[in-house]
């Protein structure tokens, strides 16, 4: 019974040393989102203060959020879905023909940085007279999320059985219609699992967005700027402004977390 009880708070202990460093920051920028400038910068900290609004309201009032919120929305939900448009049938095109070499060189376009992809990015869109435009970040960020799909999506389809697709064009169905009606409902974690990883990379872009967009298509990650300056930083209005960033992506997690984690799993079981 001891050596039970010993185990319980050993593992108690362990969870706790890995849970706290990872959520102490979050913790930490959501306090402060609340607090005044100088409660934030205080010495020691304050860990009971009197929560203030003023942060958000300099965020949703001052500043023009919304239309930044509305601009990551479009852009995010957009490149994943011709992401998953283009990717899907990737996918299943190198899980049933072993396309290896194809698979290799999506492979190495997710490793490469995506800094490698801007000046190229810059030069054909500024002569195309695309800048600050949707079509230029919606490319861009397809090259984060398109390979992202094919990565995912390409185990997953290997591990779906090729009969089932048999049995269903014996039934009378095309190879196409079989992919549509018999893989995809089958690969449905699959699917939601490169969808919201696709679509947190996208909402967190801040390389492409800094280059590529001006006021028109300004996206929440760069909106963060308009509190620096050369004067102060506006802290509060930093955090509250991160808070409200990461809230989409952190309820999309939460909500979507089964179906990720069992996408993730799936695609390694052969069979």
């Amino acid at each position: 019974m001891k050596e039970k009880r010993l185990t319980t708070i050993l593992y108690g202990v362990v969870l706790a040393a890995i849970i706290i460093p990872i959520l102490f920051p979050f913790i930490w920028m959501l306090m402060s989102s609340f607090k005044t400038q100088v409660d934030i910068i205080s010495w020691p900290p304050k860990f009971i203060f009197k929560p203030v609004m003023q942060n958000y309201e300099r965020v949703f009032v001052e500043q023009n959020f919304l239309q930044y919120m509305q601009n990551s929305l479009i852009v995010s939900t957009v490149s994943v879905f011709f992401s998953l448009l283009l990717g899907l049938p990737a996918a299943y095109s190198i899980a049933r023909y072993k396309q290896k070499k194809l698979s290799i060189f999506i492979l190495v376009a997710r490793l490469m940085p995506g800094i490698s992809f801007l000046m190229p990015w810059y030069i054909v869109f500024s002569r195309l007279r695309l800048m600050d435009s949707y079509v230029a970040l919606i490319l861009s960020h397809m090259l984060i999320a398109l390979p992202l799909v094919v990565w995912v999506m390409s185990p997953y389809f290997d591990s779906v059985p090729r009969e089932l697709e048999e049995a269903a064009m014996v039934d009378g169905l095309t190879q196409q219609a079989a992919f549509v009606k018999i893989l995809l409902p089958l690969s449905g974690p699959g699917v939601v699992t490169a969808t919201t990883l696709s679509f947190i990379f996208s909402w967190n872009n801040f390389m492409f967005s800094q280059v590529l967009s001006q006021q028109k298509t300004r996206t929440l990650p760069i909106a963060v700027y308009n509190f620096l300056s050369y004067v102060e930083v506006d802290w509060g209005a930093v955090m509250a402004a991160a808070v409200t960033i990461m809230a989409p992506a952190i309820i999309l997690t939460m909500f979507f977390q089964k179906y990720v984690v069992k996408g993730l799993t799936m695609g390694a079981v052969k069979g």
